[in-house]
């Protein structure tokens, strides 16, 4: 693969993953405006957060299986089609009911491009290359809370917030058409998938029976749900009651980006000389340090603004190197279920982050406890699946060992 093919497919696959993140992000600066037009509160819109998620949770489950039966591409234009129709539902909502089911539906189209961009990376680079890889298309997500906030808050300032949806529907159009001209077209189909639900369910019962698979998913999972917590609250958090402006907003979410581009830039440099193992267990713990500072300081009053964006961005800067990590440990045991044990990690970490987002609005108490309350809980709870789960699979190794020894001897 020549260099300039070879950065055409990671900006193509980088946009797919990208997708849903974007999707998050530029339209928060807009929950105070679209509470206020919608006549509902801004935790009712928090909702409809919470909703894209759980479309993200279940979809990834849906593609899966028919990005193994189908290929690459079909689903593909099938789930960013629904996007497209869905924006434009949420733009000319007139309820919050309507658009958190818009949203819903949003979700569920757009899912398909995180599936996919993962399971690709698996088609087309070897397995010593994928943590890289992973790392650059990290690298390309997290660009997007630079930009994403950024222009919805102008867009919303400006114009109005239901044009952030129309906007995504036109970005989406046109990674619909790098698809179609520029993406290899990976794994082909494969008529042995059958689509029968007794099938799926045992192709991702036979994927969860994997032990590495389950350790770097579980505890990469609920890691990587920390900046779901971020999400929900950050807006309510720093528009109201730090009381920053739609577009102060936009750059605090751009700058707590760089923590995440620079981690990713380091990860690339660290993995030169460590391994996905030892950067995930330095890194979750240095975040359960963290996160717990930050809950300790907020409960005791310690930060201000700038003193707690300060604190974010450190928390932050984990980020860029627990996510690739984890999804390239998880995905290494697999050649033909690749798509399912994308699907299955993935809609763990959009489960765990819906979960953690729901938490969030529903212990909503007008300070930022409950978003760096749950920043932290993601960490430590990782931290704790990590090391549980590697004891585990330690002890049933010696068990085995032992077995086999008694077995000779007899």
């Amino acid at each position: 693969m020549n260099r300039k093919n070879y950065f055409f497919i990671i900006l193509i696959l980088g946009s797919l993953a990208t997708v849903s993140p974007f999707s998050i992000d530029m339209y928060l600066p807009g929950f105070p405006r679209i509470a206020s037009d919608l006549r509902t509160s801004i935790d009712k819109v928090q909702l409809s957060l919470t909703s894209y998620l759980i479309g993200i949770c279940l979809g990834q489950l849906l593609y899966g299986p028919l990005l193994d039966r189908f290929g690459r591409k079909k689903p593909l234009y099938a789930g960013l089609s629904l996007y497209v129709l869905a924006s434009f539902g949420c733009a000319m909502t007139s309820s919050v009911e309507a658009l958190i089911l818009m949203r819903f539906f949003q979700a569920m189209g757009g899912c398909v491009g995180l599936v996919a961009s993962q399971a690709l990376v698996s088609d087309l680079f070897d397995k010593d290359k994928r943590a890289e890889v992973f790392s650059l298309i990290t690298l390309v997500i997290a660009v997007s809370p630079m930009i994403a906030p950024t222009i919805g808050g102008y867009v919303t300032a400006s114009i109005a917030w239901e044009w952030v949806f129309i906007i995504l529907a036109g970005i989406v159009s046109l990674i619909i058409g790098a698809i179609y001209f520029f993406l290899p077209v990976g794994r082909g189909a494969d008529s042995s998938v059958s689509l029968r639900p007794a099938a799926v369910l045992n192709g991702y019962l036979t994927v969860s029976r994997q032990p590495q698979f389950m350790i770097y998913t579980l505890a990469g999972g609920l890691a990587t749900a920390a900046p779901f917590a971020y999400i929900a609250g950050s807006s309510d958090v720093f528009m109201n009651i730090y009381h920053v402006t739609e577009q102060q907003y936009g750059w605090i979410f751009a700058f707590l980006a760089f923590a995440m581009i620079g981690s990713t830039q380091l990860n690339h440099v660290l993995l030169k000389k460590f391994t996905s193992e030892q950067i995930i267990r330095f890194t979750l713990c240095y975040q359960t340090i963290v996160g717990l500072v930050l809950v300790t300081g907020v409960y005791n009053q310690w930060f201000g603004l700038y003193s707690l964006i300060g604190m974010m961005f450190v928390f932050l800067s984990g980020q860029g190197l627990t996510g690739p990590n984890a999804s390239a440990l998880s995905l290494a045991p697999f050649r033909k279920h690749t798509g399912s044990a994308s699907a299955l990690m993935g809609s763990w970490r959009m489960g765990a982050g819906a979960a953690i987002s729901a938490i969030v609005s529903f212990l909503h108490n007008n300070t930022a406890l409950p978003m760096v309350a749950m920043m932290a809980f993601c960490s430590v709870g990782g931290l704790i699946i990590l090391h549980a789960g590697n004891v585990i699979v330690r002890h049933q190794a010696s068990r085995r060992q032992v077995e086999d020894e008694v077995s000779v001897l007899l």
